[in-house]
């Protein structure tokens, strides 16, 4: 069955499977193991990873949190704590959708700019929480 969400239309389902053996064969290959140093290396490869795989939307419920959960685990990998989402609502949720459109012309840097607010709003919440 085809998905769309907001008029937005994702890849037709006969196509997933094709789809995600090129994410496996092209970015998660290319990205992960994700041993960035540099903060903003680290934001455009998990930004590639995370349009990449919302825009297959290769299950009819949790694509969203498939793919922060991938973000996540790359950062981890980044050596990372876990990434904080939550300030991704309101403008930012408009410039978070707009970005995700933006990959379907492979432009990442939206989505790394996105990602590179999480990382910096993730690393101050664990230096706060570290000094308390």
């Amino acid at each position: 069955m085809n998905v769309s969400k907001a008029g937005f239309m994702f890849a037709a389902a006969g196509r997933v499977p094709g789809l995600m053996d090129e994410l496996e064969r092209g970015s998660l290959r290319q990205f992960t193991p994700c041993r960035f140093d540099d903060d903003r290396q680290q934001a455009l490869a998990m930004a590639t990873v995370h349009v990449e795989l919302l825009l297959i939307h290769p299950f009819r419920e949790g694509n969203g949190r498939c793919a922060r959960l991938l973000a996540t685990l790359m950062g981890l990998q980044a050596g990372l704590p876990p990434l904080e989402f939550g300030g991704i609502g309101g403008r930012a949720r408009q410039q978070y959708i707009a970005a995700v459109h933006a990959g379907l012309d492979r432009n990442y840097g939206p989505m790394a700019e996105v990602f590179r607010a999480v990382i910096s709003r993730t690393l101050r919440a664990q230096a706060r929480s570290s000094s308390s």
